[in-house]
């Protein structure tokens, strides 16, 4: 009868992974090596806890009107990487800090100012002269509305020339930021990366800088059609996207995310609507195994039946096994937009934590769930609220 072996690899108080070793018939020999432990630098060391680069922009909301016959907006700041490091500082009281660029006018100031009510530190804005008009550049707006029942939400963004889709290699002392201020974690995703051939380039170009001083990579597919179809569409998508990958820690996307932006198809799916838990573990097993620098993977798994009402839970792959969040049964959903982003801030909130992958889970799962009860993109939950959502607490009032 064949059997496995586990053992533990440690030095010290480091925990680096299990062997495993296979044995039949008296016979032993290696199956695999997983040194996949996420290996955080010493808090001590760091100013931050989390940077994010990408761009924020303008959100300007009709609340429960529509875009198109809106007499007033609720103006917001949003960006689906910047989202991160505001969860991670007003929900979790983390240390963080954004990279990005605006114009400098009166609409980059402001943006700027709903940054630093947020608490998220502002040092690593790059500022661009104003034109007067936004003829070379400008600042990122992104009407959105909710959405409600059978009408689904709608994002339109009105972004193009702005200064964070200008950001290039050069722009920025990597060295400086992550060796002598030092942060624990970098987060960025595919929408910045999206946004022009340069954010591509300094994106790789941080990334890389990153894993030189041995900052946690984690990295949002967040695969958007309308943002790729004017630059080479999905085989532009999939070449960025596959370069990023070779240096990214944890993987973070949803089956639609992984299909389109690395080219992995799940199988015995033809549609991506509801997808079945057991095919999204083929895929990602699939994954890992060609991106072996890959640490974690983890998604959201998100079944619409109406704008206002959804199935959600979360699923994430580290050091071979998968984990799975509390089920949420139609979840009632007030904005849906930056959901995801608050499951990625609370997964990162979980292993700089508790270094554990099932916290990790919960934490982003509980913290993307009370996200999307609230507007804006941006998480209003604390730390109490994530915590009782994970223990089962309900939803009495609290006097």
């Amino acid at each position: 009868m064949p059997f496995k072996y586990y053992f533990t690899v440690t030095a010290g108080s480091k925990y680096f992974g299990r062997i495993i070793v296979f044995e039949s018939a008296g016979v032993f020999s290696l199956e695999s090596r997983n040194f996949m432990a996420i290996q955080l630098r010493d808090k001590s060391t760091c100013k931050y806890d989390q940077i994010s680069l990408g761009e924020v922009m303008l959100r300007l909301d009709p609340g429960e009107g529509r875009i198109r016959t809106a007499r007033s907006f609720t103006a917001w700041e949003g960006g689906g990487e910047y989202n991160t490091s505001r969860g991670l500082r007003k929900c979790f009281g983390y240390k963080t800090a954004v990279v990005t660029a605006f114009v400098d006018n009166e609409v980059g100031h402001l943006i700027e100012d709903f940054i630093m009510q947020g608490g998220v530190d502002t040092d690593f804005i790059k500022w661009r002269e104003d034109d007067g008009i936004g003829r070379s550049v400008r600042n990122g707006l992104n009407f959105t509305e909710r959405g409600f029942g059978i009408r689904g939400a709608v994002g339109v963004p009105d972004r193009g020339n702005s200064a964070a889709a200008q950001l290039k290699p050069g722009d920025f002392d990597w060295d400086h930021i992550f060796g002598k201020i030092g942060t624990r974690w970098l987060h960025t995703g595919g929408i910045f990366a999206a946004l022009s051939e340069t954010t591509a380039a300094i994106t790789i170009e941080a990334v890389k800088a990153a894993k030189k001083h041995g900052v946690v990579v984690s990295y949002d597919l967040n695969y958007r059609p309308s943002l790729w179809k004017t630059i080479g569409g999905l085989k532009k998508a999939q070449e960025v996207n596959r370069e990023i990958a070779k240096y990214v820690d944890v993987m973070i996307g949803n089956e639609e995310d992984f299909t389109a932006s690395l080219g992995f198809a799940v199988k015995g799916q033809e549609t991506l609507g509801h997808i079945e838990t057991d095919a999204f573990k083929a895929m990602i097993e699939t994954a890992v195994k060609e991106f072996s620098n890959f640490k974690v993977a983890a998604t959201t798994l998100r079944h619409v039946i109406t704008a206002t009402k959804n199935d959600w839970s979360a699923i994430l792959w580290h050091d071979g096994k998968f984990h799975e969040s509390k089920q949420y049964p139609g979840l009632e959903i007030l904005d849906r937009v930056g959901g995801g982003d608050s499951f990625a801030s609370g997964v990162q909130f979980g292993f700089m934590e508790f270094n554990d992958a099932q916290k990790a889970v919960e934490y982003g799962a509980a913290h993307g769930a009370l996200a999307s009860t609230t507007p804006g993109d941006t998480s209003m939950a604390t730390r109490k609220e994530v915590e009782k959502t994970i223990g089962g607490g309900g939803a009495r009032v609290q006097r």
